[in-house]
């Protein structure tokens, strides 16, 4: 499938077939591709909890209780359910494993050239963190790109996926002890197949027009 084709065509699925699951090269790939996601300054600051056995889905599906009850037949139906989580904060020790990747990955031609990129990350942790005072929500933004990569992913390969905000964060978080690993839960992504009984894909998708959304300068 193209592009255009798949941004027409994938939808956020209502409803799951249990029996039928993703095979497992092609959730790899998935995965692959999720690894490779984009960030600012390439701080990654994300992790990503999969769930592929009855028993995992079902401590997911714990945290979509009374209002987010709709949620939970969408993670138990699923083939592969994953939470992301976010960094609740950029150390200087995790600063310096990136660097250190970047090194292995051989982006440096020089010590200079690695003090430079030293230089731009700190730069901006320091501006989000002690200017804007918002570096929490900056780092979740670069954890929703993530998301935006993996649907994409998943319709091109044709996989369907759900999206969900809806879960008591608390919950989950207490769970997994994400706040002891400094993480918290940002949005939970199901996949897997869609049902038979699935209204929504059914219906036709609807979007505001370009005259509404685009400004040519």
């Amino acid at each position: 499938m193209d592009t255009l084709a798949t941004a027409k065509t994938r939808y956020a699925t209502k409803a799951y077939n249990a029996e039928k699951k993703i095979p497992h090269a092609q959730f790899e790939k998935l995965l692959e591709i999720l690894r490779f996601s984009p960030s600012s300054v390439n701080i990654q600051p994300w992790h990503f909890l999969i769930a592929e056995t009855d028993e995992a889905k079902q401590r997911i599906a714990s945290a979509l209780t009374g209002n987010y009850i709709y949620n939970a037949a969408k993670v138990l139906n699923s083939s592969h359910t994953l939470v992301f989580c976010t960094r609740t904060d950029i150390s200087a020790e995790y600063l310096e494993q990136l660097l250190q990747q970047d090194e292995l990955s051989g982006r440096f031609k020089d010590e200079t050239a690695k003090q430079g990129q030293r230089d731009t990350r700190q730069g901006y942790v320091e501006f989000y963190r002690n200017e804007l005072k918002n570096l929490p929500a900056w780092m979740e933004n670069q954890t929703y790109l993530a998301l935006g990569q993996l649907l994409f992913a998943a319709g091109l390969e044709g996989i369907d996926a759900t999206p969900m905000e809806g879960f008591d964060r608390e919950l989950i978080n207490k769970e997994f002890e994400l706040t002891e690993k400094g993480l918290k839960a940002s949005v939970i992504v199901s996949l897997g197949y869609r049902s038979e009984n699935d209204f929504n894909a059914k219906l036709p998708k609807s979007r505001l027009s370009d005259e509404v959304v685009f400004t040519r300068l």
